[in-house]
């Protein structure tokens, strides 16, 4: 099943390449969406399967090797297919 998981990533994810890893992240679980900073954090929104979604839910609430992840937020909402790939976007 498909789902759509939009996410806010809060405390030390600047500077860290948490954008550049959550992208390698979404290639390796072929999600769809993008990953940018936000003036608080971070903001990124997946696309693909649930069990997928979960891994990288998981993998976020972590973080890269460098950062602080603080506080995630996640919202699930409805699949678009919109996105043909994963993209880190400026702000």
């Amino acid at each position: 099943m498909k789902k759509r998981l939009h996410v806010w990533v809060y405390g030390v994810v600047k500077g860290v390449f948490f954008r550049t890893q959550t992208k390698e992240q979404a290639d390796n679980l072929n999600l769809t969406g993008f990953v940018r900073n936000t003036g608080e954090g971070v903001e990124a929104v997946f696309e693909g399967n649930v069990i997928e979604l979960d891994k990288m839910l998981d993998y976020l609430k972590r973080g890269p090797k460098y950062s602080k992840v603080e506080k995630v937020d996640a919202r699930e909402e409805n699949y678009t297919g919109e996105f043909k790939e994963f993209r880190v976007v400026s702000f």
